[in-house]
């Protein structure tokens, strides 16, 4: 059985001191003249095209795949600035992260990314870290705006990287949100939750993460990572 490990991004890997929420805000401003079509809905375990129809939609616009498109076009280059002005103190990786890449690594787990960013967010969220190249596939919000699907495809690609066959592949799904959890029970994945996101460890082993923690520095947290990939 192969295994594939798959890490969220935001408020799992990284906290960012919420430049992505800037970036839309700022593209919706660009485009619509608001900045407030985002304001009602938290963007927890969202993925970014639903974040951009949720937008449009609050604003009455018809959130058709080319405006979405249009919208999203915007939001990376506002996103480019805003993580090239974001200090270090509110832009930073999450403990235990590059020890959980490097314990993938060391093992030839296929280590890559479940989240609902655009591959082009991913990648400028991450780079900064040099994270990006680590982490090289993936599942992405371009994808699909459905969580449970980019995981699916995450996990398409990471068979292939290993030459197995989808259905011999077992996937470890890292997040810090319950909609990280229900996606990776949604496709029969097990889900290690971190609390350094805006849900507890506790409520998220309480939603059916097979294990959680307040961060993976935490005693304990490497090995039932390691336990959960063995699982397979």
């Amino acid at each position: 059985m192969s295994v594939v490990v798959l890490f969220d991004i935001d408020g799992t890997l990284i906290t960012t001191g919420g430049v992505g929420r800037q970036a839309i805000e700022l593209a919706f401003e660009a485009l619509y003249g608001r900045r407030d079509a985002c304001s009602h809905f938290t963007f927890d375990g969202m993925t970014d095209r639903a974040i951009a129809r949720l937008g449009l939609t609050a604003l009455g616009i018809e959130p058709t795949v080319a405006e979405i498109d249009r919208l999203i076009a915007a939001y990376v280059g506002h996103l480019e600035r805003t993580v090239a002005a974001a200090p270090d103190a509110s832009y930073r990786v999450h403990a235990g992260m590059h020890d959980a890449i490097a314990l993938c690594e060391r093992h030839g787990f296929a280590a890559g990314l479940g989240t609902g960013n655009i591959r082009e967010g991913a990648r400028l969220k991450l780079a900064r870290f040099g994270l990006f190249d680590r982490l090289p596939f993936g599942g992405f919000g371009d994808d699909h705006e459905e969580r449970h699907l980019l995981l699916a495809a995450g996990k398409r690609r990471g068979a292939e990287r290993l030459g197995r066959r989808f259905e011999d592949t077992h996937v470890v799904v890292i997040g810090d949100s319950p909609r990280d959890v229900s996606a990776a029970l949604a496709i029969g994945a097990v889900c290690i939750g971190v609390g350094t996101g805006s849900s507890s460890a506790a409520k998220l082993k309480g939603l059916g993460a097979i294990d959680a923690f307040d961060d993976l520095s935490a005693p304990g947290a490497l090995d039932a990572l390691l336990a959960a990939c063995r699982r397979g």
